[in-house]
């Protein structure tokens, strides 16, 4: 018994310091998927820089939030496996770039129709040809033919329209995207009784779009949906920013704690598995040399806020999450609003620059790795400096300002999360 009890509190141990490291959404024990549940990615990456950058990264990034959420995640360009034989087994499956061809259009709807879970990204339900597969553009995603997009690719705010659906569970009104790029569609989604609209664009984000000539300006525009009679999902992002002379990435689709969240919930809605709302984990970060925490000044709220090192209090201004960006990047979201994040001043690559916090708008200087020290520490090295979080002259007092400063391996830019 004393084995089985040391073993179970090493495994977690293990996913504590996993979740830390890559900053993923993290839930509260009692929330993990009881029963695991396997994912069949289906994807080409053959076609547009940026439909292919989003299959790399989430190659990246399913997998990891996998073993943390208690489902296992598979991406395959094989769609010969798309067939009774080739799903047996797998209980969601996702298109992540494109549909399937011809030939496995029949098993595919086979296994919805068998109760199997479906999500589809962004060009899985790009067609201008809808009536050549019916059953699939018209009425189980229910959009038809693409119309038009925006372009360039930008974040913007969505409203839940339906905040009791369980993907939804614990969003607020509206949450921020990450980047993408935004399809619109000849059928009008509020018109279809099978489908329930999940999220739309809101009114306050117009114009959409950065190219004055490809901008919505006005109109509604559904992004996430599913139809009632199959268990599904559809994203409407999927679109990674690029430099398309370089083919590098400049966003990430995951950048979105909110909408991450929304991907988890609806993931494990898909696999079957239990609804309880994922619960964001919020960290004290306790610097080595003070035995300070990281604290919002005044527990300030707006952008410009000072982050300073003070007297742990257990405050939310003393609380934060990492949430992930890419790469081994995370945000670090403030408690008191988690829209903002930790954030070097003017983007200063420059020692002793301050840090406050800031609107996240998925900015390098806005992005830190967490290094492991050992022992339960990590120093943060800023994404855009290369340098350090850092308590300047290795102060112990309270309301001293936090700084970047040129990493040396001191207490005094050594935290560890309580």
């Amino acid at each position: 018994m004393a084995r089985k009890l040391l073993e179970r509190a090493l495994v977690a141990t293990l996913a504590l310091l996993t979740a830390v490291a890559t900053g993923l959404f993290v839930r509260t024990a009692e929330a993990v998927a009881a029963t695991p549940f396997k994912v069949l990615a289906f994807y080409n990456g053959t076609w547009d820089a940026a439909h292919i950058d989003f299959d790399k990264e989430a190659r990246d990034w399913f997998p990891k939030a996998g073993a943390q959420y208690g489902f296992t995640w598979e991406a395959t360009t094989d769609w010969s496996r798309l067939s009774a034989t080739g799903l047996a087994g797998y209980q969601v499956i996702m298109f992540l770039d494109d549909g399937p061809p011809a030939e496995r259009r029949a098993a595919f709807q086979q296994y919805v129709q068998n109760g199997g879970g479906f999500l589809g990204f962004h060009v899985s339900a790009f067609t201008t040809e809808a009536s050549s597969w019916s059953w699939y553009y018209n009425t189980f995603l229910g959009s038809g033919n693409f119309v038009s997009n925006t372009w360039g690719p930008t974040a913007e705010t969505l409203k839940i329209e339906d905040r009791n659906h369980p993907s939804t569970a614990g969003l607020p009104a509206t949450v921020q995207s990450s980047v993408s790029e935004w399809y619109s569609w000849s059928n009008d989604l509020r018109q279809n009784p099978a489908i329930d609209i999940l999220a739309s664009l809101d009114a306050s984000t117009f114009p959409v779009g950065s190219d004055p000539n490809q901008q919505w300006r006005s109109g509604f525009y559904p992004i996430m949906w599913t139809n009632k009679n199959y268990k599904m999902l559809y994203a409407n992002f999927g679109h990674n920013g690029m430099n398309y002379d370089t083919n590098t990435r400049t966003s990430s689709t995951f950048d979105s704690a909110q909408q991450n969240q929304w991907l988890i919930q609806g993931l494990l809605w898909l696999g079957g598995q239990s609804t309880t709302t994922p619960q964001p984990a919020w960290h004290a970060l306790v610097n080595k040399n003070s035995g300070k925490c990281v604290d919002a000044r005044s527990a300030g709220t707006v952008n410009g806020t000072a982050i300073q090192q003070y007297t742990c209090n257990g405050s939310t201004a003393q609380q934060y999450q990492l949430a992930t960006t890419n790469n081994g990047y995370v945000r670090i979201n403030n408690r008191g609003n988690a829209t903002q994040a930790l954030d070097v001043t003017d983007v200063s690559t420059a020692d002793n620059a301050k840090i406050q916090t800031w609107t996240y708008g998925g900015g390098t200087n806005q992005q830190w790795q967490p290094v492991d020290e050992g022992n339960g520490y990590y120093h943060y090295l800023n994404r855009n400096s290369g340098k350090c979080l850092d308590v300047p002259a290795a102060g112990t007092a309270d309301s001293v300002q936090l700084v970047q400063y040129t990493c040396n391996g001191t207490a005094a830019q050594s935290f560890r999360l309580e």
